[in-house]
């Protein structure tokens, strides 16, 4: 049961960065600013929209005893993760099937334009659905933190970025906290 638990909370988790990744892409990135500082530097990663804003729910489980999660808490946690890995599943077996069927219409030499556009509102309607779904089940496992224990999680995401926006080594460099990344030693899961 307990392998159970932590491979639909990875499988959670992997897809709930996913969808965090797939906003944040989405969002037009600010021009560079000109001058010689930029040059000879590597272009920073995209702003992430909602990365202040949101707790992976990996870190919420890997901290919950120094967050002292309530029973309620965790149990309301677990279940919103098993629903929405339930429902994330379906949907992407529907993106992929949309996803073949589209790709099954561009392969013609001349593309029946309306069926692929009516094809490609499949794909984009699943992927909304996706990113519908994830962060939905966020915010619905935000609001059941305290203001403390989100204000703990705060700064236990500022901790682990260290030196400036990209984590050690500076801007952009490599390193636990940036978007879609988690600390060195990977999630550990409180037993229970």
């Amino acid at each position: 049961m307990k392998k159970r638990i932590r491979l639909l909370v990875g499988m959670f988790a992997a897809a709930f960065l996913l969808g965090v990744v797939l906003v944040s892409a989405q969002q037009p990135e600010p021009p560079p600013a000109p001058g010689p500082q930029s040059q000879g530097q590597p272009p920073r990663p995209p702003m992430d929209p909602l990365g202040d804003s949101m707790f992976p729910p990996d870190m919420i489980m890997q901290h919950a005893r120094e967050l002292d999660l309530t029973q309620e808490q965790k149990t309301f946690m677990r279940s919103e993760m098993q629903k929405t890995t339930t429902r994330f599943i379906e949907l992407q077996w529907q993106l992929q099937d949309a996803m073949e069927a589209l790709h099954e219409t561009m392969k013609a030499n001349s593309v029946n334009e309306q069926q692929a556009l009516a094809q490609l509102d499949k794909v984009l309607d699943a992927e909304r659905e996706i990113k519908r779904l994830h962060i939905g089940m966020g915010i619905r496992i935000k609001n059941q933190l305290t203001a403390e224990q989100q204000t703990k999680l705060q700064s236990m995401r500022h901790s682990m970025k260290g030196p400036g926006p990209g984590g050690p080594g500076g801007p952009g460099g490599p390193g636990p906290g940036g978007p879609g990344q988690r600390p060195p030693d990977g999630p550990s899961y409180p037993a229970n």
